[in-house]
């Protein structure tokens, strides 16, 4: 049997360290905005199917009112050849969610799911193929040690397609419903990747601020859309700091701020301010970017959500002791706020990725996954809260 040496982003990011703030490069960039405090509505999990490991969701805020999570599911662990791209709605603002429905199933491990709904009111749903399973099979086949049931489960997976198809099956992909959810296309390529997928501009475009994983020139930067996310062009690269190598930058996401610029956040793993967001802006529509900078923020990766008072909330997971989740506000997208906690009860650092939107009456709701206690099944948890000036 071939196995080949393609890997997932996910592989080459390690254990957290934390490294010296740098806040240059914008201009007068402060260390902190003013921060409110949270109250906590409840806390809990989300997920209906226990039996299996739940992996990097995304929450949206349809039109009509209803949420709309999509995610990683149908897994064995963090990383198997099972993953499928899994979508739910709540119509109740959180209180209760649906079963959950399979709404695309390739022949590899789908990975990581972004949501978003556009002004047309089409749903898209992202993700990304990976075969970072096969060395773990190789593995396995080579020193044994595995249930019979689970090696025959594996390689009954791995053999669903053969070598060439695998390798054409790699890659960064969309799926749209016009119908909320009902009925979904098959996929198609979006160029670049990131876990919470696309966001639409006021002129109606799509940015998709990612990062090319497979396919090719493995360019850091923005594809757009202008045909409701049916096809996509790349825009622009992002340029890297100075000493950076970009291949380091990962799983970046944007904000239109009120003015018009937009802000994308990126997941950092070079030495300099290893693990923390870096941040860089456009000021022409995504045309062209300023270098990133270190914003002081250790944590990863970071969703971005303009709040309907303008400011903009950053939400990311919090990797080591204690375990959880957090926020931060901004007037003006370049100074934020001293961190919120959203929760803090995790039991390691095998979660985050969370995201966040804003009900009608103001309630912020947060999903992320996380891999309870005593447990090898990570879990959606969800948690509505407010802010308290």
């Amino acid at each position: 049997m071939h196995i080949s040496r393609t890997f997932t982003r996910r592989q080459f990011l390690g254990q957290s360290t934390l490294v010296g703030v740098a806040l240059a490069g914008f201009p007068h960039v402060r260390t902190r905005a003013a921060t409110p405090s949270i109250k906590r509505i409840d806390l809990k999990t989300i997920s209906h199917q226990s039996e299996f490991y739940h992996g990097w969701p995304t929450l949206a805020l349809s039109q009509n009112g209803d949420l709309v999570a999509s995610w990683s599911g149908g897994r064995e662990g963090h990383v198997c050849p099972f993953g499928q791209v899994v979508f739910m709605k709540s119509r109740d603002g959180g209180d209760s969610w649906c079963w959950p429905r399979v709404i695309l199933d390739s022949g590899l491990d789908d990975r990581d799911s972004g949501i978003l709904q556009t002004q047309a009111g089409t749903l898209l749903a992202t993700t990304f193929t990976s075969l970072a399973y096969e060395p773990i099979l190789k593995k396995a086949l080579e020193k044994g040690g595995w249930h019979t049931d689970k090696l025959k489960r594996w390689q009954a997976a791995h053999h669903r397609l053969t070598d060439d198809e695998r390798m054409a099956e790699l890659g960064q992909w969309m799926i749209r419903s016009e119908d909320g959810g009902k009925t979904w296309s098959g996929k198609y390529p979006t160029i670049v990747n990131s876990p919470h997928g696309p966001i639409q501009l006021a002129d109606g475009r799509l940015i998709y601020a990612g990062k090319e994983l497979w396919t090719g020139q493995r360019r850091i930067g923005v594809s757009e859309s202008r045909d409701d996310g049916r096809t996509w062009t790349w825009l622009a690269e992002i340029p890297a700091r100075d000493g950076d190598d970009p291949s380091e930058y990962h799983e970046l996401h944007a904000v239109e701020w009120i003015d018009k610029r937009i802000i994308v956040q990126i997941r950092n793993h070079n030495t300099r301010n290893s693990r923390e967001t870096l941040q860089c802006e456009s000021t022409d529509g995504g045309r062209t970017w300023t270098k990133p900078v270190s914003i002081g923020v250790w944590g990863l990766p970071s969703h971005l959500l303009r709040l309907r008072d303008g400011r903009v909330l950053m939400t990311y997971g919090y990797r080591k002791p204690p375990y959880g989740n957090q926020v931060r506000l901004s007037t003006d997208g370049r100074h934020w706020s001293d961190s919120l906690t959203v929760s803090d009860d995790g039991a390691s650092g095998d979660l985050g990725y969370p995201s966040t939107v804003q009900l009608s009456d103001g309630t912020l709701v947060s999903i992320w996954y996380e891999l309870p206690r005593g447990s090898s099944k990570a879990v959606l948890r969800q948690a509505r809260w407010k802010l308290e000036e």
